[in-house]
């Protein structure tokens, strides 16, 4: 079982996110659990979302303590959360930024797997808007290798429609443009 921790802030989409990853990787023949966790913040407040994805039946209700992956939409959350607290030992850091996760590992002190890409200027490109949720699913994906990017067409279809292609290709930039470092 692959278990991810979200870190964003309300507003910026990481609900959608794990519910779309969620209904794809069903769709993919797996099984998949995506559910948000917050209280009464408001936009713009710090946030955690949470996705699961295995390969059989997940009996597990619980919140993920221990995440195998961290994603993290909005960089600015690196100074207030402790984005790395839990995570799995050999487990991947994600962040939306134009640094390299060299420098990301130097912020955080953190000699874990780093991956970053930028997000956000993705998404200002392909979709005219600074909102990077969508696309860095496509980042997720290269990261936990469980299903492909073809996976996430019909559920993004569904969700956004008419410009649903303009997520996808963001998705698909972020797939490309990601850089790993050990």
């Amino acid at each position: 079982m692959i278990e991810v921790r979200w870190h964003a802030r309300g507003g910026q989409g990481a609900v959608t996110s794990v519910e779309l990853l969620a209904v794809a990787a069903i769709s993919a023949g797996n099984y998949a659990q995506g559910f948000p966790s917050f209280g009464p913040e408001r936009r713009g407040a710090p946030i955690a979302a949470f996705s699961r994805i295995d390969q059989k039946q997940i009996k597990v209700r619980s919140g993920i303590y221990e995440p195998d992956v961290v994603i993290v939409l909005d960089a600015s959350l690196l100074s207030l959360v402790n984005v790395i607290d839990g995570l799995k030992t050999g487990g991947k850091l994600i962040v939306n930024t134009p640094k390299t996760p060299d420098e990301i590992k130097k912020d955080l002190n953190f000699n874990g797997i780093v991956a970053t890409v930028d997000g956000t200027g993705i998404a200002r490109k392909e979709m005219g808007v600074p909102i990077a949720n969508t696309t860095m699913i496509g980042a997720l994906l290269k990261v936990i290798g469980v299903m492909g990017l073809e996976a996430m067409k019909e559920s993004v279809e569904h969700r956004f429609g008419r410009i649903a292609q303009k997520n996808l290709t963001a998705m698909k930039r972020a797939y490309e443009e990601i850089k790993i470092s050990n």
